[in-house]
């Protein structure tokens, strides 16, 4: 093989050249982003899309004990206090059926019952008309941690006819509704900054604005529940019907042949009374039969003179 000529090695050289400045500028482009317009479109989907890494990451990293103590702003502290964990969300309710020689003593000593264990009388309503069963219903609000005591210090009142517990456990519903809650803070806050930090078209501002009014409607929505829940685990409520004895039906010294005898002695008066009103019907007309009748007899009489 012969010496290279100088021309060659010039043409390789400019070949070398141009491809290095071909992959070169492909890099650029491919590592330049696209720039695009602005729009609410896009800025709540990278919003979203960002909430979501950190949200995940974040519930990967953190143990549970942790995430449910970080569910609630610092605002909601006061609110919804540690104590009120979600194992202890049960709701009771009841309703007693009491008999009691004296009404108005009875009313008395439910009131004072539910004051001595720290709860309060909801709603009373009493029935002692003339000619009804006096009677009253009592709706008591008592601590949750006392309803046992509360319904054991109702049988001394009077004779306990029923007793119906229920309760229902909101455990599930209120992790849920603070799990919910905390994320629409996160995402109020999200919006709030997008609307701080973002500029562009009036439309795509009052959109984000109207999407964060909704955001915080879903907010006092779940605080409302939450406050809702709480308030009724904390306190327990039962309904307590009071009544005196039923009156007694009837005369004394009464029996059931004696009423027969008297039904049997009221029917035969009233079928007299029926045959004396129907004389002024059945007297004309039999009159009238009557005379039809003899003057039939005596046409035929006559007939067989002839």
């Amino acid at each position: 093989m012969g010496p290279r000529l100088p021309g060659d090695t010039l043409m390789r050289t400019l070949l070398l050249a141009a491809v290095a400045l071909a992959a070169l500028a492909a890099c650029r482009d491919v590592a330049r982003p696209e720039r695009r317009p602005y729009s609410y479109g896009r800025a709540v989907a990278d919003s979203a899309a960002a909430f979501a890494r950190t949200d995940f990451v974040a519930r990967a990293a953190t143990p549970v004990a942790a995430q449910e103590r970080a569910v609630a702003a610092p605002g909601d502290a006061v609110l919804f206090p540690r104590s009120s964990v979600a194992a202890s969300m049960v709701i009771r309710t009841g309703q007693a059926s009491i008999e009691v020689d004296s009404l108005e003593a009875a009313v008395s000593r439910v009131r004072l019952l539910a004051g001595r264990i720290g709860g309060y009388i909801a709603n009373t309503t009493m029935q002692t008309g003339r000619g009804q069963l006096r009677s009253a219903n009592l709706e008591v609000k008592v601590p949750a941690e006392r309803f046992e005591e509360a319904l054991e210090g109702l049988a001394p009142i009077g004779k306990l006819e029923s007793v119906n517990v229920n309760a229902e456990d909101v455990g599930e519903e209120f992790t849920d509704v603070t799990a919910r809650m905390g994320n629409a803070r996160r995402l109020e806050s999200r919006l709030i900054d997008l609307l701080a930090t973002r500029t562009g078209k009036l439309k795509d501002v009052l959109d984000v604005e109207q999407e964060l009014a909704r955001v915080r409607e879903e907010i006092d929505r779940y605080e409302g529940r939450l406050r809702y829940l709480r308030a009724h685990a904390v306190l327990s409520t039962f309904t307590v019907y009071v009544h005196e004895p039923l009156p007694v039906v009837g005369h004394a010294g009464s029996s059931v042949m004696g009423e027969a005898f008297k039904q049997a002695w009221r029917n035969f008066v009233d079928l007299v009374a029926l045959c004396v009103r129907s004389l002024g019907v059945v007297l004309p007309l039999g009159l009238v039969a009557l005379a039809a009748w003899l003057a039939v007899k005596r046409r035929r009489k006559l007939g067989v003179a002839a």
